[in-house]
């Protein structure tokens, strides 16, 4: 092949892997194993030592793992990446590098509603505090900044809303805070948006959803774009400091622009332990393999559906970007010129009780705690994913008791809509 950076679909198909040396085998194997044999006892002294890379135990790296690493590190356009359970796996492990007890970090109030739940409570168990911002108003990020500040977390496409986040206006006032910008970008997929490109230093997603695209594996994974100086003022002490388990090494002077990534494997998956199953590692390749196919699929889908609700009169509102009179559609034309995503919400004329029996009326679309899927998905977060929350947080977060939340397949979208019609009517 020639010297020409591949474009995204050959990437998507080829990035990380090779054909196996062993059996010849083109897909990726599933290394099913727990343990890895050395070559000899200083061969094992050097891995544990942090002085080679290879496999140890697969709590800590597998091969089909690293293969999934390598693909979205290279669709994202990072240095690094590294898969772990779940997306929620991924928020922790990120958080535990760059947080200590009474630290801070910085929050879009636009969030998946587990994400507001892990955060708002699970989190306070660490002593690691949580501050709201609007992601609609970037000062309100510049005013929540304080000295225990160590990083932003914001949401790419939000969820359940479908928002879009103004990634390189926040990333300006996270640059100005010297911390670094998360982005979980689980909603936009990098085929729609790499927040890289704009200002991310480190990306999250869901593997479970568009990434794996089938319903069928979770997964999580953490992207290190390699552009943060973990040295910045003795904030991030895990990078920045000698590490006692290994010997004195200073991760970010010995590992440089993937330094980060190395921190989330060495000292987060090794002792917290939310290792990613080989097996959910090759569905979730397989599924990335079809990423871009199916991405345009859901974008093309999701706004026909879209314009289909905007005209129907059981339907008070329909917020979703890629129409030409919402209000982030601007922001969508910038950051995702390719579609605006495939989950949207709407809000029903007859409120809670229209929304709880809308979902019980749909028949090809599946009612389900899940977004990302080839098959159309329907959910009422209010009774469901955001129920935690009182009714204020509820609408501050885009999950009103009156909003529907779709997720938008690959079917034929004159069949989505017959559902809908039918729903609606009924």
């Amino acid at each position: 092949m020639s010297d020409r950076l591949p474009g995204f679909s050959t990437l998507a198909v080829h990035a990380g892997a090779q054909p196996d040396p062993t059996t010849g085998a083109r897909a990726t194997p599933i290394y099913q194993t727990t343990s890895f044999v050395f070559n000899d006892a200083d061969h094992a002294a050097s891995l544990f030592g942090l002085q080679a890379f290879g496999n140890i135990y697969t709590r800590i790296g597998n091969p089909t793992n690293a293969v999934l690493e390598e693909r979205v590190a290279a669709l994202e356009g990072g240095t690094a990446a590294l898969a772990v359970a779940s997306g929620h796996a991924a928020q922790v492990v990120v958080l535990q590098q760059l947080l200590q007890p009474g630290d801070e970090f910085i929050a879009a109030r636009k969030l998946y509603g587990g994400s507001i739940n892990q955060f708002t409570h699970a989190f306070k168990s660490f002593g690691w505090n949580v501050v709201w911002a609007d992601p609609d108003d970037v000062a309100s990020f510049e005013r929540a900044v304080t000295p225990r500040t160590r990083a932003i977390f914001i949401e790419s496409i939000a969820n359940p809303a479908g928002s879009i986040t103004d990634i390189e206006a926040i990333s300006t006032v996270a640059r100005k805070a010297g911390v670094p910008l998360i982005v979980d970008n689980t909603l936009a997929s990098p085929y729609l948006i790499r927040p890289i490109d704009h200002g991310a230093d480190i990306v999250v997603h869901s593997l479970t959803k568009f990434l794996g695209g089938h319903g069928n594996s979770l997964g999580g994974i953490i992207v290190d774009a390699g552009t943060f100086d973990w040295s910045t003022g003795g904030k991030y002490p895990m990078l920045s400091e000698p590490r006692p388990e290994y010997h004195g090494i200073r991760l970010q002077e010995t590992f440089g622009n993937f330094a980060f990534a190395i921190a989330c494997r060495v000292l987060g998956l090794r002792d917290l332990g939310p290792a990613l199953s080989p097996f959910n590692a090759f569905m979730i390749l397989t599924g990335i393999e079809t990423l871009p196919l199916r991405m345009q699929k859901h974008c093309d889908n999701a706004k026909a559906v879209a314009e289909f609700l905007a005209g129907h009169s059981a339907v008070a509102s329909v917020n979703y970007a890629g129409l030409a009179s919402d209000k982030y559609n601007q922001l969508a034309r910038k950051y995702a010129p390719k579609g605006a995503g495939a989950v949207f919400t709407f809000s029903l004329k007859g409120g809670y009780d229209a929304g709880v029996s809308l979902v019980s009326k749909l028949q090809l679309f599946s009612h389900l705690a899940n977004v990302g899927d080839t098959r159309s998905l329907v959910i009422h977060p209010a009774s469901t994913t955001h129920s935690q929350l009182d009714d204020a947080a509820k609408t501050k977060s885009g999950a009103g008791p009156d909003v529907v939340r779709l997720s938008i397949g690959i079917e034929d979208k004159e069949d989505l809509i017959a559902d809908l019609e039918q729903a609606l009517g009924a």
